[in-house]
């Protein structure tokens, strides 16, 4: 986990929510957090343009967008971003739905107390670096490998003897390697 304090943005347009949220996370000791609140989408990604955001708890029902929307419109803006949804609908079908397109958790706010949801938010925080971490490398394999291939289509020759070196070290006559190979 990072050492910095986790700094969580809470989109939540009901204040009340809001306010229980809040206190939530005040009662977690083990991880210092300091939370943003805004009250709808829009404000939300205003403050994730400004940065120093680590994760997004998102109520799917906002004043500016409801249910999957707010979520895609959000992962689009921020693929990069762990996003913790925290809603009052507990529909399974789109809790499956929105974890497979991204979302690193999806919670019951009625089912939610501060010890899963600090859990959710260090885990979630974890789980996305490391699939930030596997994309790189994913990306530096590709690039090795067609390194490689381009590579692999040279042959060795010797510049005295005008002999190739076939795979196991054995030199073969120009002529005899290209009929073996061709």
């Amino acid at each position: 986990m990072t050492t910095h304090p986790c700094t969580v943005l809470l989109i939540e347009d009901n204040p009340a929510d809001a306010q229980l949220i809040m206190d939530i996370l005040r009662k977690e000791h083990e991880n210092a957090m300091e939370l943003l609140h805004v009250d709808n989408l829009g404000r939300g990604l205003e403050a994730l343009e400004r940065g120093g955001i680590d994760v997004v708890l998102l109520d799917l029902n906002m004043p500016d967008s409801s249910g999957h929307n707010t979520f895609a419109m959000l992962a689009k803006h921020v693929p990069t971003m762990p996003v913790i949804v925290l809603t009052g609908m507990d529909d399974k079908e789109m809790a499956i739905r929105i974890v497979q397109e991204g979302a690193q958790d999806y919670l019951i706010k009625s089912m939610v107390d501060y010890t899963i949801l600090a859990r959710s938010i260090r885990y979630s925080i974890e789980r996305k670096q490391a699939l930030i971490e596997k994309d790189r490398l994913i990306v530096q394999l590709r690039e090795a490998l067609a390194a490689v291939k381009t590579l692999s289509g040279f042959l060795p020759i010797c510049a005295s003897c005008k002999k190739i070196r076939d795979a196991k070290g054995a030199w073969h006559q120009v002529e005899a390697y290209i009929q073996q190979h061709s």
